[in-house]
């Protein structure tokens, strides 16, 4: 039987069985096992043995980067974020892989990441997306509050080494007042149960033309709520979670998925947190 599994601590409730199950039955497998692996911090280290008894790990908080120096090699993406979220067992040999990166490149794919993007927050997920849409060409807004100020500016710094003709600035979010070809929610702000926030002012997203929100609970925040009440697009965190999960599946055995497959997976997503939340 082939092994798969989640690890974290601590797990609480997450979506990863639900994801991984259905991309498995689309793939026709049958024989295997998707777990979830609770590792306290203090005793990864001595958790290599557990790592290696599975063809593949999904990896969140706390040991995205501390499980790193258990991998025999890193992909690109896992060295440019210093971070592993997905694990391949190669035989043996484990590979790190960032698959959030491609989870946001993949649900993003019809929003104009290479245009003018404002990026509300500069936290972790911020900073992926906003090195993500630099090598895509974007030129970047970073909007944080005035104690963000110093993280933004290390990430504007990151983000012009690693893309040199990058175009990149920072504003404050509280008097932020023009649009966006993409606005992108990288904050906390409109989560779940706080759910009456917005992190933005009206009159930016009045002015802004394409949405994506990082948060899938609720599936639809304020933020969203807005943009489509003006009639525009707006992508939840939904489709992020599921296609980072897509990619580990590309990634573990060369899974091939069908966009309107994905959509289904996303959609049960979303119904299962908004029945969670009732």
């Amino acid at each position: 039987m082939n092994r798969y599994a989640l690890t974290g601590h601590p797990l609480g409730h997450t979506m990863s069985p639900l994801i991984h199950e259905r991309l498995f039955a689309l793939s026709g497998i049958t024989d295997f096992s998707y777990e979830l692996v609770d590792i306290a911090p203090e005793k990864l280290p001595e958790s290599l043995d557990i790592i290696k008894g599975y063809n593949g790990m999904n990896v969140t908080i706390p040991h995205k980067q501390t499980v790193i120096p258990f991998m025999n090699e890193l992909a690109d993406s896992a060295k440019r974020y210093n971070s592993v979220n997905c694990i391949q067992n190669d035989g043996g040999k484990l590979v790190g892989y960032n698959t959030d990166c491609d989870g946001f490149l993949m649900s993003a794919e019809l929003l104009p990441i290479s245009q003018k993007v404002g990026i509300l927050g500069c936290g972790g997920v911020g900073r992926m997306i906003a090195i993500e849409t630099a090598l895509h060409g974007g030129n970047i807004t970073l909007a944080v509050i005035p104690q963000d100020v110093k993280n933004a500016q290390i990430l504007m710094a990151e983000i012009l080494e690693k893309c040199d003709n990058a175009s990149v600035r920072i504003a404050d979010i509280a008097t932020l007042d023009e649009g966006f070809d993409l606005l992108i929610n990288a904050t906390p702000v409109g989560m779940y149960p706080k759910t009456d926030a917005c992190a933005v002012a009206d009159s930016v997203i009045e002015k802004s033309s394409s949405f994506f929100d990082v948060i899938y609970n609720p599936t639809e925040t304020l933020f969203m709520k807005k943009a489509r009440s003006h009639g525009k697009t707006a992508v939840g965190g939904a489709s992020m979670l599921v296609y980072q999960a897509v990619k580990a599946h590309e990634i573990w055995y060369g899974g091939k998925f069908r966009t309107e497959d994905i959509d289904v997976i996303i959609k049960a997503v979303e119904d299962s947190v908004n029945a969670m939340n009732k």
